[in-house]
């Protein structure tokens, strides 16, 4: 696809044909201006089969900003809506309908409060809102679904990857298996939830990374087939890069030619004052061979220097080998303490995939509507009780108990002031006898979650950096139980509704269906 083609696919037209032609239905009703309010979250964490997750790790706001500047109908957009055709022959869409999408389409005329980037989310809890007219709300859904579930679900496979590797640096390389150039989203995200750094040249450089990588099996074949061996490739790598010399050692034989021969190429740095960084493990028993490895290393003096580990690797690979290294290393000789905190793990294919669970159930749902200066409440009502919709214009709290905890998300009626209610009520979103009381001496802190971010079409918040998004994962996680952290069987957190939200649910429920 020329990049020509490609700005067009990504622009305004990134949105499903129901969504235009939804458009057109309220523009030729006359509710195309009507202010409406849409909220977007997601029903469950990802399910990983054999493990799940028991929070998300919000990101993609900073990609879906920059997509909602860009947006807009110009003529090449407005041709090919004007191509198209109904089954009759006739034109789908009315000139009248594109005229408006010409001149009086904006993105900027929404207002949009969301979760900033990097914070620990939770099912069914809004996450972005979008309120303005009808028909932009409806048309924007797509792009803003596309954008944040993705980058949702790779921050948050990232931040697995990081818990179970101890807070050890984490590498993204999963560029050449991504989907297309998703893997540039993938990548950002992967920084926001977990990853230090990605071998990822190009979505690095525009992130303000710098790109990490070491070497292939290729270049030690090379110098094999030209009859050099394994130790010349290796003391090629180390004389052009002496200061960033982190050799893969597994292309012959782990622990009978690479690393000795790893060893012998870092001696020889060493004498000319360099440090080298570490070798790399990408097949085999990772565990048991890290440990033969850093023993190895520790012999030779090099006790510092970094074991990287790669293949195939996720959360619980990572999580078995740390266990594994921690019941084993001492038979060897090797601190098993010491070890761990040398490890660096090399992600590919499970993180840029999300492998096991490779798509969020996200979704946007219309939530209240304008009628004069009044908010009225919408309903969606299901078969499946659990995906009955909680109505209208809604704020989301935080709530800490008493040791600083968060022990759940409070969704509240916008105009509701939830400080003043003592106790305050917890109302499960769909059982109806079963809430929690809490007392003012049991809750230390409520936390107003969604911030302003665009409003009259000006973004209105801060654009934090990624370091500043991990630092606010990581105080979030903190914040969170270590059940709910659990990267198998984790409990669940409690997501709960105000007694004045769940009796407007209640009514709006029975008056449906009466």
């Amino acid at each position: 696809m020329k990049q020509k083609a490609l700005q067009t696919a990504s622009g305004i037209l990134l949105t499903d044909q129901y969504q235009l032609t939804m458009a057109q239905l309220y523009f030729r009703m006359g509710l195309h201006e009507k202010n409406a309010q849409f909220d977007h979250f997601y029903r469950s964490n990802p399910d990983y089969g054999i493990h799940k997750a028991g929070f998300c790790v919000n990101a993609g706001l900073g990609s879906l900003l920059d997509w909602l500047d860009d947006a807009v109908f110009g003529e090449e957009e407005l041709q090919f809506l004007r191509s198209q055709k109904s089954s009759n022959g006739d034109p789908l869409f009315a000139e009248d309908f594109l005229n408006w999408l010409k001149n009086d389409f904006s993105t900027k005329a929404i207002n949009l409060y969301a979760m900033p980037e990097g914070r620990v989310v939770h099912p069914n809890v809004p996450i972005h809102v979008v309120e303005g007219p009808l028909a932009v709300g409806q048309i924007v859904e797509t792009g803003l679904l596309n954008t944040v579930n993705y980058q949702t679900l790779i921050a948050t496979k990232a931040s697995r990857m990081k818990q179970a590797g101890r807070g050890q640096p984490l590498l993204e390389f999963g560029l050449r298996r991504g989907q297309g150039l998703g893997a540039i989203q993938g990548t950002r995200a992967a920084l926001i939830g977990g990853a230090d750094s990605s071998s990822n040249v190009g979505a690095s450089h525009i992130l303000g990374f710098t790109p990490k990588g070491t070497h292939a099996h290729s270049m030690v074949q090379v110098f094999m087939g030209l009859g050099e061996g394994e130790l010349a490739a290796f003391q090629a790598y180390a004389d052009i890069y002496p200061d960033d010399c982190l050799l893969l050692v597994d292309t012959i034989d782990t622990l009978e030619s690479g690393v000795p021969n790893a060893i012998k190429v870092f001696e020889k740095l060493k004498r000319k004052g360099h440090q080298p960084i570490g070798i790399r493990l990408d097949s085999g028993d990772l565990a048991h061979l890290s440990i033969l490895a850093a023993k190895m290393l520790n012999d030779a003096g090099f006790p510092e220097v970094s074991i990287v580990l790669s293949n195939n690797l996720d959360e619980l690979v990572i999580w078995q080998i740390v266990t594994q290294i921690q019941e084993e290393a001492e038979r060897y000789g090797v601190d098993p303490n010491s070890l761990i905190k040398r490890l660096v793990y090399g992600v590919g294919t499970s993180l840029i995939t999300s492998q096991g669970d490779p798509a969020l159930d996200g979704v946007y749902k219309l939530v209240a509507i304008q009628e004069k200066a009044e908010w009225i409440p919408t309903l969606k009502i299901s078969e499946n009780i659990d995906k009955v919709l909680n109505p209208g214009n809604k704020r989301v709290w935080r709530v800490y108990d008493d040791r600083g905890k968060a022990t759940a998300d409070l969704v509240s009626l916008f105009d509701e002031d939830v400080h003043t209610q003592d106790p305050l009520i917890l109302r499960h979103p769909t059982m109806e006898r079963k809430q929690r009381a809490l007392q003012a001496s049991q809750v230390s802190r409520l936390e107003k979650l969604l911030i302003p971010v665009i409003r009259d079409g000006e973004v209105v918040c801060e654009k934090p950096s990624i370091e500043e998004m991990r630092v606010k994962r990581d105080q979030d996680i903190d914040a969170l139980d270590p059940g709910v952290r659990r990267l198998m069987n984790p409990h669940i957190y409690h997501v709960s509704l105000s007694q004045n939200l769940w009796d407007l649910k209640q009514l709006l429920i029975k008056k449906a269906r009466s």
